[in-house]
């Protein structure tokens, strides 16, 4: 069993290396899993993990890159068998 969250984060996230950020800090908390952009200017992810590495990257994602304005986030848990095998960057 593994945890696992998906975040829909909101405000200006695209255009200013939110995804590419995100990866980094993913990476950096030994996560799994994948981030895009939506054509309506969200960025979703899908992250698994410790939890205590996915609540700091939920924070993480709260915060954004320095350019970026996040206004709000939504995130939603799940417990369950492991979906993902690496960590990638979805989408242009």
């Amino acid at each position: 069993m593994t945890d696992r969250v998906q975040v829909l984060i909101e405000g200006r996230v695209q255009g200013v290396g939110y995804r590419f950020s995100a990866y980094r800090q993913a990476l950096a908390l030994g996560l799994r899993g994948w981030i895009l952009n939506l054509p309506d200017g969200r960025v979703e992810a899908e992250f698994e993990g410790a939890k205590a590495d996915l609540d700091e990257m939920v924070a993480w994602c709260r915060r954004g890159p320095h350019l970026a304005k996040v206004s709000e986030v939504e995130v939603a848990w799940e417990t369950g068998l492991e979906r993902h095998h690496h960590l990638q960057i979805r989408g242009d």
